[in-house]
């Protein structure tokens, strides 16, 4: 009787029940009608608590904290701006602004509903104002947002790592492409409707007469030189071996030639002088859109690059990312006062507990699904529909688009992860690979009508109703159902990053295309 747990869950979604109570009811009801009583309160509260008594899920609350502070702090708008003066000049330049700030905001919030609502309130009257219709510009707007989840940092990422027990750093590098992929194809997608709809003309937006405090300058003419020369830095570590800089130990080990500080020395003079080149090319008040963007965009560098060198943890790096955002908010900015951080805490509270509680719900009726034997009827149904794995994976990302309409991108991870997972490593997929199209297709989700989260945010954000902001993302849920199809048979798209850092577990010797599709069963 418990195989109706998800037919009875789907009904209580349907007639409009929170997700979180729909998740806590549907077991509770069949296992009273089985008549064992014992404990079933108990059980669901234990697993619930345990479900969100977790290490690695400190990372949601502080990454959501990160996000409230920068959003609060004007970085929203600094970030369009930076957008602005660079895309401002293409046809159809806002949207393609609105569609760029998506993915600079990503790195800082990693939630798409966040995205929506931080860039739609500042983009969708901006377009409104240009020429744009509302709902063309509510569309775009819910469209990208779900970049903010693909390129790191990512909640449902950290999530997934959670459940299925993988590497958040390989899951966060895995994301990086496919994020810039899903922006760039929806550019490419303006770029074509732009002559058909007659969007505005091109227009380089610059924003006049630019003030910056002195710290804010001095703090952004430091880090543009330290980021260009960790560029430099890296692109001489990996060439140093073929010309002769560098050579291998009997340890396996790279021994370097030079001193390592020596050069970094050496090349943040170098790349001192580029960008002074470079000045002289550009406007005055373009230096400084770029300046004021500099300290926010910082964030995902520290994150990322705390995460690859060592230094510290994903869940530790977000932490650092609100120590970050607070310096950079209080005194380099100076953006917020004392008083703005009651409000900014309460409203990441309320969002990290609404996330939380879905997980914790999630994880209960993991529980009962594991109990009613439901994982494995559906893998030997799965695996009698076909022996093509690659047709097997195309028939799961439809199941994955369809589930992804209905259910928020958390709770059908926590769901369908364990049971999806271990049968398409065992049919060769990498698991890191399963995991970013499992993400990347229940994120568009997100978008997708007719319970698509982020469509009702746009729609509150912009005043459009949702069926016509539905209407009119159609040609951009399919940019990103293209990307989704060639991330899954393309595992290189994804691999690449993580495989290069070396966070997929596999060395050189292996090699790549071993490491990124292994035989059946390996993992």
């Amino acid at each position: 009787m418990l195989l109706w747990f998800l037919p009875l869950f789907l009904v209580l979604i349907m007639i409009g029940l929170p997700v979180v109570f729909a998740l806590l009811a549907s077991p509770f009801a069949l296992i009273m009608l089985e008549g064992d009583t014992r404990n079933v309160v108990a059980g669901l509260y234990r697993n619930l608590y345990n479900g969100m008594d977790s290490f690695p899920l400190m990372a949601l609350p502080f990454f959501m904290l990160a996000g409230e502070i920068m959003n609060r702090g004007g970085i929203t708008l600094r970030l369009v701006e930076f957008a602005q003066a660079f895309m401002g000049h293409l046809r159809g330049g806002l949207a393609h602004v609105n569609i760029l700030s998506s993915m600079l905001f990503a790195g800082l919030s990693g939630s798409a509903v966040a995205d929506t609502s931080a860039i739609g309130s500042t983009m969708i009257p901006a377009m409104e104002k240009n020429g744009y219709t509302r709902k063309f510009a509510a569309a775009i707007t819910a469209a990208s947002s779900v970049i903010g989840p693909i390129i790191p940092p990512s909640g449902i990422m950290i999530i997934y790592a959670y459940v299925m027990g993988e590497s958040v750093a390989s899951l966060f590098l895995a994301g990086i492409v496919p994020g810039i992929m899903v922006g760039v194809g929806l550019m490419v997608m303006v770029r074509l409707m732009a002559d058909r709809y007659d969007l505005p003309k091109a227009e380089r937006i610059v924003t006049k007469n630019q003030t910056i405090t002195p710290i804010e300058y001095w703090v952004s003419f430091a880090l543009v030189r330290i980021n260009l020369a960790g560029l430099l830095m890296a692109l001489y570590a990996g060439l140093s071996g073929l010309v002769g800089l560098s050579s291998i130990n009997e340890a396996g080990d790279k021994v370097h030639n030079l001193n390592l500080w020596i050069v970094f020395g050496l090349l943040l003079v170098a790349a001192h002088f580029m960008l002074m080149g470079y000045r002289k090319r550009v406007t005055h008040d373009f230096r400084m859109v770029c300046k004021k963007a500099i300290a926010p965009l910082q964030t995902p560098i520290i994150i990322l690059g705390g995460i690859l060198v060592g230094v510290f943890t994903p869940t530790e790096a977000s932490a650092v990312a609100v120590a970050y955002a607070l310096i950079v908010s209080f005194f380099v900015l100076r953006s917020m006062k004392l008083k703005d951080l009651g409000e900014v805490l309460t409203r990441s509270a309320l969002a990290t507990s609404a996330v939380l509680l879905l997980v914790g719900a999630a994880v209960a009726f993991k529980t009962v699904v594991s109990l009613s034997y439901a994982p494995q009827i559906l893998s030997d149904y799965i695996l009698s529909l076909s022996e093509n794995p690659l047709m097997l994976l195309f028939l799961i990302n439809i199941l994955l688009f369809i589930v992804g309409m209905f259910l928020d991108a958390g709770p059908a991870i926590i769901i369908l992860g364990p049971i999806l997972g271990p049968i398409f490593v065992d049919l060769g997929v990498h698991p890191v690979h399963f995991a970013i199209i499992m993400s990347v297709n229940l994120t568009v989700g997100l978008a997708t009508p007719p319970m698509g989260l982020v469509l009702f945010v746009a729609s509150t954000v912009s005043g459009e109703r949702v069926e016509t902001i539905a209407k009119a993302i159609l040609p951009f849920l399919a940019v990103e159902i293209l990307v989704i199809f060639l991330i899954t048979y393309i595992p290189a798209i994804s691999m690449t990053v993580p495989y290069l850092a070396g966070f997929l577990g596999c060395g050189p010797e292996v090699g790549f295309s071993a490491c990124i599709s292994p035989p059946p069963g390996i993992n």
